[in-house]
């Protein structure tokens, strides 16, 4: 921001005509008109074109106009004429502010307030581009995290306990990746739209499946509206995942829809402590292992993050029952 167009009367005066061309420019400025102003300041540069207060008044005009490139230009023009007036800075650091370089709006400001160390207003502009810049810095961390998603490295547990229940690699690894890939693009939709489609997907077996008949997915939006649409989308599920051959299942489900069952508002040790974040429920079913997570997600920076997946306790908050027959280790 400009501070008032009246500058540092520093400089050669060119006159009566120029001051009184000053004056105007400067009252024009203070009533808002900074077009008018600006160009007034420049008639006066013409009569008097080493006067570093007349480019530093154009300067807060242009400023204000958002004519950044041709307010710098006379805010370095500025310095160029006067190296010691803490003002040429002040204004380049304004300038630099609105572009957005921080760093380097920073900079200007602290040789502003090395030559006027008095200066609160070049002190509140040092504390105001700190907190910009790390508002910056944050914004892009935000923007990295919702752009770089790595869901596996929050699994780690899963895979050993896959590996121990599953035995070989080949078994075990084709599940863990559709159920990454599966948890990936879920988020990717709630960072984009902030929803998720209520859906069971399933690892179909490329040998045995009529994929013409199954698909990978089921749509489950009616699943929560009542016990009764509740146990029938299961015993649906229970058969789909029998009848086409499916060796894993993922639930996806926004917590906003679920209005049965709401275990999660239980007591105790089912109390749930994520009850006042939206987001949405991944289910992971298999023969051997089952697993339940919750994604958080907030808005920050203006723009909606899914947080890191919270491990729930299946036992106390699945949001469908058990999909397949439980087997004994496939080892």
């Amino acid at each position: 921001m400009a501070e008032s167009g009246k500058a540092g009367h520093t400089g050669p005066s060119g006159g009566g005509e120029e001051k009184s061309l000053k004056d105007k420019g400067n009252e024009l400025f203070k009533a808002g008109n900074y077009l008018k102003a600006a160009a007034l300041y420049t008639q006066a540069i013409k009569l008097d074109p080493s006067n570093p207060a007349l480019y530093s008044n154009r300067a807060a005009a242009f400023l204000q106009l958002v004519k950044l490139n041709k307010a710098l230009a006379d805010a370095e023009t500025t310095i160029k004429l006067n190296p010691q007036w803490e003002k040429g800075y002040f204004r380049k650091g304004c300038v630099l502010e609105a572009m957005e370089k921080y760093e380097d709006a920073l900079a200007a400001f602290q040789t502003a307030l090395q030559y006027n160390p008095q200066s609160a207003e070049v002190s509140r502009k040092i504390k105001r581009l700190g907190q910009l810049q790390k508002e910056k810095q944050r914004a892009q961390e935000v923007e990295t995290l919702r752009s770089n998603i790595d869901m596996a490295k929050h699994l780690d547990d899963l895979k050993s306990e896959m590996s121990e229940k599953y035995g070989t690699e080949a078994c075990w690894e084709e599940m863990f990746s559709f159920l990454v890939s599966t948890m990936e693009a879920a988020v990717k939709s709630w960072h984009e739209t902030s929803k998720v489609d209520p859906r069971v997907f399933f690892l179909l077996d490329k040998e045995k499946t009529q994929t013409d008949k199954y698909a990978p997915a089921v749509n489950i939006d009616k699943a929560f509206e009542s016990p009764h649409t509740h146990g029938n989308c299961f015993a649906f599920l229970r058969q789909y995942s029998e009848e086409s051959f499916s060796k894993a299942a993922c639930l996806i489900t926004p917590k906003s829809i679920i209005s049965y069952p709401q275990v999660w508002k239980g007591q105790g040790s089912r109390k749930w402590k994520l009850g006042q974040n939206d987001g949405f429920f991944v289910q992971f079913e298999s023969p051997s292992v089952r697993k339940l997570w919750f994604i958080p997600s907030s808005k920050e920076k203006g723009q909606t993050l899914c947080r890191d997946p919270q491990t729930l306790d299946i036992s106390a908050h699945e949001i469908l029952p058990r999909i397949f027959k439980e087997t004994p280790n496939n080892s």
